[in-house]
């Protein structure tokens, strides 16, 4: 796990901050992440502005091994992601004529007009490579470790589609889950000893509400890493210090994090 690929995803759009919206995306990418061997490592979430969008993209490019950003790349006044991430570059936002003539064909062929507004979505940052998905007309883009996605979770699901298969596979990050009846006070000491005598997987714990709707359990601890054994290994000893303590727990059958 110390060694896996790491990632950051950057979500761009002031509907996000506001509420208006419900974020989508972080979740998929994540997920989808995992299954390559990718641990997602930070999120941020940031307005239509300029200076933050530089701002969070040199912090995070320069931090993790790949970031993905969603949102900011439509035809309206404030999809300004190519803009910026031309300006983190040091680079000219400049117009992909692959990309141009591609929706221009598509409109033409539906006799719509092409607008100037409908053409800032064939420019991206010079030097970006674009990642065409067989789906779209509007592809998403990569340049260097940054990795170029549309808000809209039907269209970057998409897109995401076309850009996973360029990244290789890693060992991929499985897990697995133990629900059990104590609260976490009553087991941090030993959970800390486990994690201690278990460094190559993450331990995770999270509390339930009584009424929750995923376990009658109190708490679920869930259990990550890339070697099976080393997570069911762990899951045995949290397993063994919840009887220790006269508490019932129950190992959740699932070999996999990201489904």
């Amino acid at each position: 796990m110390k060694n896996a690929p790491t990632a950051a995803v950057l979500l761009i759009g002031d509907e996000l901050l506001a509420g208006s919206i419900q974020d989508e995306n972080l979740g998929y990418i994540a997920k989808l992440l995992a299954e390559r061997g990718i641990r997602v490592r930070e999120s941020r979430v940031v307005a239509d502005e300029e200076k933050a969008i530089v701002d969070a993209l040199n912090a995070l490019r320069k931090t993790y091994d790949h970031v993905f950003t969603t949102g900011g790349i439509g035809p309206t006044h404030d999809d300004i992601t190519s803009d910026s991430v031309a300006v983190a570059f040091g680079v000219k936002n400049v117009i992909q004529q692959d990309v141009f003539d591609t929706i221009a064909n598509y409109l033409d062929g539906k006799g719509v007009e092409f607008t100037p507004a409908a053409q800032r979505m064939a420019y991206a940052p010079e030097g970006a490579e674009m990642i065409w998905t067989g789906e779209s007309v509007v592809p998403g883009y990569r340049i260097e470790n940054v990795y170029v996605m549309a808000g809209v979770p039907s269209i970057m699901r998409v897109m995401m589609g076309a850009i996973i298969d360029t990244l290789g596979y890693s060992e991929a990050i499985q897990e697995r889950k133990v629900h059990a009846n104590v609260s976490e006070g009553e087991i941090a000491a030993a959970l800390t000893e486990i994690q201690q005598h278990h460094s190559d997987v993450a331990i995770g714990s999270y509390p339930q509400q009584p009424d929750s709707s995923i376990s009658k359990y109190r708490v679920i601890f869930i259990v990550r890493g890339t070697d099976l054994q080393r997570i069911e290994a762990c899951c045995d000893a949290i397993m063994q210090a919840c009887d220790a303590g006269g508490y019932a727990a129950m190992l959740e059958h699932k070999t996999r994090g990201p489904n």
